[in-house]
């Protein structure tokens, strides 16, 4: 028994391993290509001088990306400061108040996520156009928030769920009106899922490749649309690929450290009342 479980220890070792590398590898060749000088992005040496001329033709240089990361950043931050009072209101909603047809109506927004996002493209560009917003940022907050609302209401409403409702009913006997019961009491207990929520909204908003790629050609255009300036007739330029990747990846990192130990909260809470 004592060999079985040195060797089933051994297993999940070696199990864990071979999933952080291909996991792990190609995030860190990335990071590799990003610093090698261009004419050594393909070779297989791991052994090169770093240098930053790749981050110098993105920032700055021949091509560049500093404006659509400027756009992106604009763009997920409207996007979740819009996002979250609207999704909170209709978690609240959701999840405390009975009216006819709530389930059904729950059920049809979550539904949403489910429709391609090619499906509604054509919709969205000729609504644009008619309003005279094509390649505005105010065009792609509007998609954004078509696309983020619907998924962190749901996401919210577990964690509303979860919140006990004696403190709400303690807080209305003491006089507390439903907009300050909101703010007071509900917000601050849903903290930890506004967070999430918010963390969610922005890289949602941060990664959208689809939308811009129609609405935004020129003035708007968001970083992950921007990549593709970088492929060319004449060839890739796989060092400032491999450098502008990195620049669209890091924010996801960091965001994704500060979440990961509110997402099991987020995921459990509703279920656990």
């Amino acid at each position: 028994m004592k060999a079985g479980r040195i060797l089933g220890r051994a297993c999940h070792v070696v199990a864990t391993l071979a999933i952080l590398f291909f996991v792990l590898f190609p995030i860190a060749w990335l990071a590799i290509t990003a610093f090698r000088p261009e004419k050594d992005a393909f070779s297989p040496s791991p052994w090169f001088s770093p240098t930053l001329e790749n981050f110098r033709g993105i920032i700055g240089g021949e091509n560049d990306l500093v404006a659509a990361t400027l756009n992106s950043v604009v763009v997920g931050v409207a996007t979740t400061v819009i996002a979250i009072p609207m999704a909170l209101l209709a978690a609240y909603a959701f999840s405390r108040h009975r009216f006819p047809g709530h389930r059904s109506m729950l059920l049809a927004m979550v539904a949403t996520q489910f429709i391609p996002g090619v499906a509604i493209a054509l919709p969205f560009l000729t609504l644009f156009r008619d309003l005279g917003l094509l390649d505005t940022r105010t065009a792609l907050v509007v998609v954004n928030l078509s696309l983020v609302v619907p998924y962190i209401t749901w996401l919210l409403k577990g964690f509303v769920d979860g919140l006990p409702l004696e403190i709400e009913e303690a807080a209305r006997l003491d006089g507390c009106g439903q907009v300050r019961l909101l703010w007071r009491v509900v917000t601050p207990l849903a903290a930890p899922g506004i967070f999430v929520c918010a963390v969610f909204s922005f890289l949602l908003s941060w990664n959208e490749f689809l939308f811009p790629t129609f609405l935004a050609k020129e003035k708007a255009t968001t970083l992950p649309v921007g990549l593709m300036t970088l492929v060319r007739p004449e060839g890739v330029a796989w060092g400032q690929m491999a450098a502008a990747g990195l620049m669209v990846m890091v924010p996801m990192l960091v965001l994704s450290l500060f979440v990961r130990k509110h997402f099991a909260q987020g995921m459990t809470m509703g279920a656990i009342k």
